[in-house]
């Protein structure tokens, strides 16, 4: 059976598709987007990253590795995707068509999109928005194009969904709230694991163990354990560490719910506790309440990075912190589940609005010796930013 019978045979068995939201959630951001379109000229979107194909269709997969490609016009949209994808592409999306091309042979979608792009646009000059910066899509591809849609202009656009995409709606924040109450529950399960003697990944298991039983879909990032003074070191995680008395036990989680993901952090440690340990969790607890009050509708994100600055400064010069105090998160795939770039740093240039979402990661590392972290998932309100997460923030100690 070839993949286009596959396809026909899925449509007839399975004339819907299952979807995470009403159909008028979809239409909703659909018209979002082809406003932006028209109020930039845009005759066209070419969307590749998997996150924003499944905002815009439902289309949902663990295969994110493949080229897989959404063109929106006007009046249309159209999904292209490797034959394996198919299935899924049929099951789970809402589209005007799917179309499949050879897996084995990638380089064969170039000439499908191309003839399509000539039908949807039907102009001497089509201006093209997509994402130059987007991992998922891969530079042969745009060359391609390029070169057999003579005349075209593809304009790097990435921010015209990421804008759209960082307000939630009602129906969204519902599924941040699950993902929230499971990401609490594998927390909570890490905790009561951690203690002397026991290895980083049996914590890790724990926390696995109760958001997968709780209802977690697969997650965008794995649980992350890091202890001792691998804690010090940002962006490890468990690896076979045997935790002794005093070792800091950093835990970072995200459950998924329909790809919505709410993190948190929390900070364990096996006493005795140094005192510069305590002195870094006070701090922490202070950038983070310092980010939230200032992180208002209508203010600068810029101010509510220098208000975590200011809770920052006492410790600033011995802790090691990224410079991010915060970074959208939603709906999203592995490898990451950052949502968009609109990070809460201090040379951003954008402005709070209701209902934006952020996790607040405030993690400061000593390194090569201990890290601290706590952190909340946040929507944004004009009375400053409200914890979708409901952390336990403080330092939790196990004799």
């Amino acid at each position: 059976m070839d993949y286009d019978t596959y396809r026909e045979q899925l449509l007839a068995r399975l004339p819907e598709p299952e979807l995470a939201f009403p159909v008028a959630e979809y239409e909703s951001r659909l018209a979002a987007v082809r406003r932006a379109m028209a109020e930039r000229g845009l005759d066209l979107l070419m969307v590749t990253d998997p996150a924003e194909l499944c905002y815009l269709t439902g289309y949902t997969t663990f295969e994110v590795s493949v080229q897989c490609a959404l063109l929106v016009s006007a009046q249309e949209c159209v999904l292209f995707v490797p034959a394996i994808e198919i299935g899924p592409a049929v099951y789970l999306s809402r589209v005007d068509a799917v179309i499949g091309y050879a897996w084995e042979s990638p380089r064969s979608v170039a000439a499908q999109l191309a003839a399509e792009i000539v039908r949807l646009t039907a102009g001497p000059a089509p201006r093209i928005a997509v994402a130059r910066w987007s991992g998922s899509l891969r530079p042969g591809l745009l060359e391609a194009l390029e070169t057999q849609l003579d005349g075209a202009r593809f304009m790097d656009t990435g921010e015209l969904l990421d804008r759209i995409r960082v307000v939630k709606s009602p129906a969204e924040m519902a599924f941040l709230a699950e993902s929230a109450a499971i990401t609490g529950a594998g927390l909570d399960a890490a905790g009561r694991a951690v203690g002397e003697g026991v290895i980083d990944h049996e914590i890790a298991r724990a926390g696995a163990d109760a958001m997968l039983g709780g209802g977690s879909e697969f997650m965008s990032m794995q649980p992350i354990v890091a202890a001792g003074f691998r804690s010090g070191i940002i962006h490890t995680s468990h690896a076979g560490y045997r935790i002794a008395r005093g070792d800091v036990v950093f835990t970072e989680f995200g459950a998924v719910r329909r790809r919505y993901t709410a993190p948190m952090m929390r900070t364990a440690v096996v006493a005795p506790v140094a005192d510069e340990v305590r002195v870094f969790h006070e701090v922490c607890l202070a950038v983070l309440e310092a980010v939230m009050e200032a992180a208002r509708s209508g203010a600068p994100v810029a101010g509510a990075a220098r208000a975590g600055a200011e809770a920052l400064a006492p410790i600033a010069d011995r802790a090691f912190f990224s410079g991010v105090y915060g970074y959208p998160v939603g709906l999203q795939f592995p490898p990451s589940w950052v949502a968009g770039s609109t990070f809460i740093a201090e040379d951003s240039d954008a402005v709070f609005a209701d209902d934006m979402v952020f996790h607040l990661p405030i993690c400061l590392r000593r390194p090569g010796a201990f890290g601290v972290g706590v952190s909340e998932t946040v929507r944004i309100t004009a009375d400053g930013a409200r914890a979708i997460t409901a952390n336990d923030r403080r330092l939790q100690i196990h004799d």
